[in-house]
């Protein structure tokens, strides 16, 4: 009989599964840093973290993945809508200054969760709204 191919890997000599070819802490850092694909394919940073989270969610028995998954859907949507008011406000000139101001905090949130991610911690991203919990 063969082997289930939704499972996670088998585990290595220290016992943690793989994901994607990944321990759970270095996978939850990678698909907050496949948010920066868009740099190279236009909406691969959104289609792959999501794809990453719906695809492994259910492997992980300790909820992580499905954790840093919703947090990272969470920042997506509401820095859509912070964007797109501040797109808005461009019309009153201060929008010339938000812009630029939320694409920082995106960039540096972004790196701030992995880099939590990679040490085993959940970061709840601030300023984002919970529409998943």
């Amino acid at each position: 009989m063969s082997a289930d191919p939704a499972a996670p890997s088998p585990a290595p000599a220290g016992g943690e599964p793989m994901f994607w070819g990944m321990k759970l802490n270095v996978f939850s850092m990678v698909m907050y840093l496949a948010m920066f694909a868009n740099a190279i394919i236009p909406f691969a940073g959104l289609i792959l973290p999501i794809v990453m989270w719906v695809t492994n969610k259910d492997k992980d028995a300790s909820g992580t993945i499905n954790r840093h998954g919703q947090n990272i859907l969470n920042m997506m949507i509401s820095f859509a809508i912070y964007f797109f008011v501040s797109g808005l406000l461009i019309l009153v000139l201060i929008g010339f200054i938000t812009t630029p101001l939320l694409a920082i905090l995106w960039v540096v949130f972004v790196i701030m969760a992995a880099i939590k991610a990679n040490n085993g911690v959940f970061w709840p991203i601030p300023y984002c709204i919970r529409f998943f919990k």
